[in-house]
């Protein structure tokens, strides 16, 4: 009842510039066989005012065939005055209504006429919010009701939806704002009364989309925006885009205001109509509301994202359903189903569409499954005809309520049967929650209960076969219990500690761990896989929980003591930190030779310079890594004892290969002979 599209009014631009064509030809002529004398008939362009008209009126007739009731739209075009096409009353909330209004209204005036008055949209948005005030029929019984009773008040909410073409950015601010401006004006002249006719009621939020058209070949000037809040009684976004596609965001933009979704059903099987003998399949798109696929989204994401699919030349997503074997729709064959909304077809011209809901209409049904990734299907949905009207099923996917409920032993779909019940149960009773007298609380108590179940589960495993440090309780705790605190004490880190000390000493000693309640996962291991898993999982826990500067401690310690493999997605090790640890590194390295030195020299040996050695963070200064190893590796090249070869050398030195080649050959000549080196 307070939704915005209870009360929608399309603004038609009807001024002289929508009268153009929008460049986009479409082939008049039919005739496959052209003689000589055949003369070919030039191809055909719609005008803006076509594009806009047959986009909005396919944007109605879906919104009425999915609301026959309750939805009321208007409409209003603007030239140099408003032209009100139709009002509220549900008689003229048709389809027949508004083609009807749109025929006695024409084509845009020309903009040759003489004395031409000024042509511009925002007669008509003027016109749309005055009539917003008006109340509807199902307005006004709410009214009376409320009427009795001061603390509640009626909302109003609306929606507009402009379909113009302005210059740039600027122009499009300032339509804006007239909008904003008319809007208050608006609201300040709303009273009430005791008839319907008298009763003016304000509006409390409205919602501009403005979509600025132009033909294919010009370039606008106009930037979209998404919705933005002018005040708090106005939102607007503004869509710029080509005639030809004004029905294409108009369909994305209705899903959005009706809560809609898109349902594709495949593989639909249809004889040809050139050989009745020979069968195609073909795809029908339907739209219904969205609640019509919770049940099947909320399951496992990998099956979710195999059967949703961008739609082609759109920007929303479609869900892909297999047609089934048709059924008789009888009720002693009707399916248990959760939820039922009706549905109407995307391109309700094209053949397979016809061919679908005239199916449907005969008394027949259609069955949808869907797609697993791993394998095997699951019969989701169900189309049926009920009183001329198609509607799409969704059916009970889990266990009946009529069946007797599983124990708590067989799982879920019987085939999980190691749960962690106990632990889950401990859980459970660590973070009951219990009613607090009201006052004046640091944080709120739910916000902080809430941070601390997200801090307890961001590793819990929910069967005993996929976790190992969770059998080994003797060996690991405290650590899962201390690791998911909020803050711990010194005293506790040193706890974590000793359990991470404790089992590098049984690692040492080829101790086995003495596992209970272990699955088939981990029987039968060896002892330096159980603990190469013990590590790794441990590893999992404490690094989901690094809290505070004792947690990063802890997994610090884990880091020092266990060398794990190195892996892309492990963090990297800062500068200063391999600083530190080249320093470590030098300064042990100095201690052990004055150790050498202490024993071997003699006292007459000359003292050992400071300056050599280890190199601080104040010599180093501002030097990375590979500064630090190139000057390293630079002074290794000078301490050679052999020269370099010339080509290598700086400067760009020319080497002569073969130096002594000529004086070797003079020797032979002179008869000195050859001495090999």
């Amino acid at each position: 009842m307070y939704s915005a599209n209870h009360k929608t009014i399309f603004v038609l631009d009807h001024t002289p510039y929508f009268g153009i064509p929008c460049e986009a030809p479409i082939e008049f002529d039919f005739i496959k066989t052209r003689g000589t004398s055949h003369i070919p008939i030039k191809p055909i362009s719609k005008s803006l005012w076509t594009c806009s008209v047959e986009a909005a009126i396919e944007y109605c007739r879906i919104a009425w065939d999915l609301f026959p009731t309750g939805k009321l739209i208007r409409f209003i075009a603007s030239d140099s005055v408003p032209h009100i096409l139709n009002n509220w009353n549900s008689s003229q909330q048709s389809i027949s209504c508004i083609m009807s209004g749109l025929a006695q209204l024409g084509i845009p005036p020309s903009s040759r006429t003489a004395n031409m008055p000024e042509h511009t949209v925002i007669h008509g948005l003027r016109t749309a919010l005055s009539s917003f005030v008006e109340c509807t029929d199902l307005q006004w019984e709410r009214y009376k009701s409320f009427s009795a009773n001061d603390d509640q008040k009626l909302i109003n909410r609306c929606r507009v939806i402009c379909i113009t073409s302005t210059r740039d950015d600027e122009s499009m601010k300032r339509l804006e704002d007239i909008f904003h401006n008319v809007l208050l004006q608006q609201n300040q002249l709303c009273q009430g009364g005791k008839r319907k006719a008298d009763i003016s009621l304000a509006i409390d939020h409205c919602h501009l989309v403005i979509i600025n058209t132009y033909p294919v070949t010009i370039e606008s000037q106009v930037s979209n925006h998404p919705p933005r809040h002018l005040s708090s009684i106005l939102t607007t976004e503004v869509h710029s885009i080509k005639a030809t596609l004004i029905s294409n965001k108009l369909s994305s933009l209705i899903l959005e205001h009706y809560d809609l979704a898109s349902t594709t059903v495949t593989g639909i099987p249809m004889k040809e109509e050139q050989n009745a003998s020979s069968s195609a399949n073909y795809d029908v798109e339907i739209y219904h509301a969205s609640s019509a696929h919770t049940s099947i989204l909320k399951g496992n994401a990998a099956d979710t994202a195999a059967i949703r699919t961008k739609k082609d030349g759109h920007e929303y997503e479609t869900v892909t359903l297999k047609w089934c074997t048709p059924r008789s729709c009888s009720a002693a064959e009707m399916q248990n189903c959760t939820s039922m909304h009706r549905i109407t077809p995307v391109d309700v011209n094209s053949r397979p569409s016809l061919c679908l809901i005239n199916f449907l209409l005969n008394g027949r049904s259609v069955m949808l499954e869907m797609a697993r990734k791993t394998g095997g299907k699951i019969t989701s949905h169900l189309l049926a005809a009920h009183g001329g009207e198609i509607f799409v099923h969704t059916l009970s996917t889990a266990r009946s309520v009529l069946e007797d409920p599983p124990s708590i032993s067989e799982g879920c779909g019987g085939r999980v049967t190691d749960y962690r019940i106990p632990d889950f149960g401990l859980f459970i009773k660590q973070n009951r929650l219990f009613p607090l007298k009201p006052g004046n609380y640091k944080e709120i108590p739910t916000l902080k209960m809430k941070q601390r179940l997200a801090r307890h589960t961001k590793y819990w495993p929910l069967t005993i076969s996929s976790t190992l440090i969770f059998n080994l309780k003797a060996y690991i705790d405290p650590l899962p219990a201390l690791i998911t605190e909020e803050k711990i004490t010194d005293e506790e880190v040193n706890r974590c500690k000793q359990v991470i000390y404790n089992l590098i000493g049984l690692e040492s000693k080829h101790e086995s761990l003495h596992l209970t309640n272990v699955g088939q996962k981990f029987k039968g291991q060896k002892r330096e896989e159980q603990y190469k898993c013990v590590w790794k999982e441990l590893e999992t826990l404490i690094k989901n929980n690094l809290h505070t500067e004792q947690h990063r401690a802890i997994y610090t310690c884990l880091r020092e003591c266990y060398k794990f493999n190195p892996d892309v997605s492990a963090d990297r090790v800062e500068l200063d930190q391999a600083i530190r640890e080249l320093d470590y590194y030098e300064n042990e390295g100095h201690q052990r030779a004055t150790v050498i030195r202490a024993t071997t020299d003699s006292p007459m040996s000359p003292p050992h310079s400071s300056a050599t050695r280890n190199p601080t963070r104040a010599a180093l200064g501002a030097k990375n890594l590979f500064d630090i190893f190139m000057a390293s590796h630079s002074m290794a090249a000078s301490k050679k004892s052999r020269l370099d070869f010339a080509g290598r050398r700086e400067g760009g030195t020319i080497a002569t290969l073969y130096a002594n080649l000529k004086k070797d050959s003079e020797r032979v000549t002179k008869g000195e002979g050859m001495v090999i080196e």
